[in-house]
């Protein structure tokens, strides 16, 4: 089958492209950029042109022989009716990426992973094409699950300034202001966008969704959780706290840990991320539907375990925990992985130490 990956030059698009090829699939990618090499002002991620996943400095790991590899932007419609004929599934990875530096990005997360995703969705309903599978997020969910000891399950609002400030960072229950349990979250769970680019993630679901049921298509929506690796971009406030933490340390200096550390996530390797878009492929979605599925390791830990763990493999100075906050940023946000094992026959497969060793000396 022959396969279109957008941001086939990027951090994540660059991994799933080598794992589809390796299982033998006929990859044509498209990015703004022939390899990650390319330094150009126009690619800052702040100017809204990070339709690539955010990757940089990983282009001798991309130049196989055999690759199709098109230098432009997926809002290119004209550039899109020359590229899909003959191609049978899209894997969308291009999109802006992070939380964001200000409300300034807000135009940009709307161009590029709105409109994007909505010119490529129409380009392949021009074509014919019928499966998606769509990098989205586990920031569409926004707070995670909870649980109260006396109301059950509840969906705490927005963290309060005023709390923030005050270094009460767990949010309460929204009922008897009581502490809270943290629990895995399922992909039925209702969403809560938090942020622009969170918003911009739910919005590319459900422009796919809308596709799916007026096209017959399938769309299978991978929830990333809070993805690492080899080939991680460095020093842009656009990429994951993993690599900012990795930055710190390369320059010196300690990693600066926001709150206090104790916030959990779910830190899965990128080569895992690539199986489960490999899998994707050919996942059980039936036409006109979208599914989606948690990509996470299953295992949480907290932000602090994270950057003392490269800390350690580094050498460096230990983290700095500074009790400063984002505004967008939850609390916690664990997932369950289990639809996608059962579903997908997805299960990660890199463990936490191996993973970070790994990423520390990349």
């Amino acid at each position: 089958m022959r396969v279109m990956v957008t941001g086939s030059a990027g951090f994540i698009g660059g991994h799933v492209t080598e794992t589809l090829r390796a299982a033998g699939l006929d990859v044509i990618g498209l990015d703004l950029r022939h390899s990650a090499d390319v330094r150009d002002a126009s690619l800052d991620p702040r100017h809204g042109a990070d339709v690539r996943d955010a990757g940089l400095d990983h282009s001798a790991d991309l130049r196989e022989t055999g690759l199709e590899r098109h230098c432009g932007d997926v809002r290119d419609a004209a550039l899109l009716d020359t590229l899909l004929p003959g191609v049978g599934a899209v894997v969308h990875q291009a999109a802006k990426v992070g939380l964001g530096v200000d409300v300034a990005d807000l135009p940009d997360y709307a161009s590029v992973n709105v409109y994007g995703t909505a010119v490529l969705l129409a380009a392949m309903a021009r074509h014919g094409i019928e499966r998606l599978v769509l990098a989205s997020s586990m920031v569409v969910y926004g707070e995670g699950r909870y649980a109260c000891a006396t109301h059950g399950q509840v969906r705490p609002g927005p963290r309060a300034v005023h709390d923030l400030e005050r270094g009460r960072f767990d949010p309460a229950c929204p009922r008897c202001g009581e502490p809270l349990r943290c629990a895995e979250i399922e992909e039925d769970a209702p969403t809560d966008p938090r942020n622009a680019y969170a918003t911009s993630k739910l919005a590319q679901e459900h422009l796919a969704a809308n596709w799916a049921r007026e096209t017959g298509g399938r769309v299978a929506a991978l929830r990333y959780h809070n993805v690492y690796g080899p080939r991680m971009p460095r020093d842009t406030p656009y990429a994951g706290v993993a690599a900012i933490f990795r930055s710190e340390l390369a320059a010196g200096r300690a990693p600066k840990v926001f709150e206090d550390g104790r916030q959990l996530r779910d830190f899965v390797h990128v080569r895992d991320v690539a199986r489960a878009n490999l899998a994707a492929l050919t996942a059980p979605v039936r036409p006109g539907e979208l599914r989606a599925w948690n990509i996470a390791s299953g295992t949480p830990r907290t932000v602090g375990e994270m950057a003392r763990a490269l800390a350690a493999e580094r050498g460096g100075p230990s983290p700095l925990v500074t009790r400063e906050y984002r505004l967008g940023d939850v609390r916690h946000i664990v997932a369950s992985p289990g639809r996608a094992a059962a579903e997908l026959g997805f299960r990660a497969e890199v463990g936490f130490e191996a993973g970070m060793k790994e990423f520390a000396g990349s």
